[in-house]
């Protein structure tokens, strides 16, 4: 790549190491990676050149190279607990000199934020590009009253006046940074020496996207937001995996005097297998059921089973190993515990509405619809929107 066809670098700092949250940057939110979140957000700005993600870990290295970025292998010496984020791009900005290319803007991202918003990445390059910036930050605005405390205990107001509270509408908001991401001019950040110089833009973003993640609370938390914060669009996949009981039933059976058991089953959902398999997207079954039941339903759509599993994960990597399709480009469609160790390993784990909390919090997306009602036809149709 010429220095020429890049005026925006992008570059991620994530390094191996984590106190709070042990190998944090690897840790899953919406059942995706937090380097492999920002990436994402990266790639999907107009305005950034190229992706650059700077590590001492092999493992992160592999994942980023993975999701599309540029690796900077990051010497040990900066990548310490004490070693600044500013040293890193500073570091990543020489390697990418010496092979010519010279941004003049620099976007840098914090993987443990992972909600990053990618339109307002563009806005921020906006204002330092052409808006008479010189470096610009994410922040949302608050019109909360703050306060702080004195050396004697005593509480002080900071941003009011305790004996006059205006209305909200007749004040002015005040922003808190969200820690995302900052955007500078490369020559001046070089002159500078940090991410604040110049004149300094704020670039506002949703409240529900600030979240940063610093310690195991806040990773819940992001866990439990990222269905909310999701966006509910496609979903680009190569193949589609499901589990049968809960995902194409309602996860109950009718047991008879003898001991037979039936279910009930969607014919809208059998329609978008249909569509699937005239799309020529690949279409399995992978359950731990043994019930005849589970391959009499397969047979009728037309479509591969694997039933009778108990490790559901080593079948996928099997099955997706002899199909010759990469796990990132697999979508999942699970509802309970014993789907989680699959859906770890796919690029796209996806809940039905009324699974189980647990799988629910893995999945990067929660369908709308629940099992036995329309789940897997949803799918089918974001699967084939993309």
């Amino acid at each position: 790549m010429r220095g020429g066809e890049v005026g925006v670098v992008a570059v991620i700092p994530a390094r191996g190491g984590s106190k709070g949250v042990p190998r944090k940057n690897l840790r899953r939110v919406g059942g995706v990676p937090l380097v492999v979140r920002a990436i994402g957000a990266a790639h999907a700005a107009e305005r950034v050149d190229l992706v650059v993600v700077s590590t001492d870990d092999p493992e992160i290295a592999a994942l980023a190279e993975g999701a599309g970025a540029r690796v900077v292998h990051r010497p040990a010496e900066l990548a310490g607990d004490t070693a600044s984020s500013e040293t890193a791009v500073r570091h990543a900005l020489d390697l990418l000199e010496r092979d010519g290319i010279r941004p003049h803007t620099v976007v840098f991202l914090q993987a443990t934020s992972p909600f990053i918003p990618s339109e307002g990445i563009d806005r921020g390059v906006d204002a330092v590009s052409g808006g008479g910036y010189d470096s610009a930050f994410s922040a949302y605005a608050t019109y909360g009253f703050l306060w702080e405390r004195g050396e004697d205990g005593a509480a002080t107001g900071v941003n009011h006046d305790p004996a006059y509270r205006p209305r909200r509408q007749d004040r002015a908001p005040h922003h808190v940074e969200t820690g995302g991401f900052y955007v500078f001019d490369a020559a001046g950040f070089r002159a500078a020496g940090h991410r604040f110089f110049g004149r300094t833009a704020i670039i506002e973003v949703p409240e529900a996207t600030a979240i940063e993640i610093d310690d195991a609370e806040q990773l819940a938390v992001a866990t439990t937001l990222a269905p909310l914060v999701a966006p509910r669009g496609r979903i680009p996949v190569d193949a589609v995996v499901t589990d049968f009981d809960g995902v194409h039933t309602d996860d109950s059976a009718w047991v008879d005097a003898e001991g037979g058991e039936a279910v009930r089953v969607s014919r809208s959902d059998g329609m978008g297998v249909a569509l699937l398999r005239r799309a020529g997207v690949p279409v399995l079954i992978l359950s731990t059921e043994v019930h005849p039941v589970v391959r009499a339903r397969a047979d009728k759509l037309g479509v591969p089973v694997l039933h009778g599993v108990e490790d559901k994960a080593a079948a996928l990597v099997g099955w997706a190993a002899d199909s010759g399709i990469p796990s990132e480009r697999i979508a999942y469609l699970g509802n309970d515990v014993n789907d989680l160790g699959v859906m770890a390993i796919v690029g796209w784990p996806i809940a039905v509405a009324d699974a189980h909390p647990a799988v629910r919090a893995a999945a990067r997306v929660v369908l709308d619809r629940a099992g036995g009602h329309g789940a897997v036809r949803e799918l089918a149709d974001r699967v084939l929107r993309a």
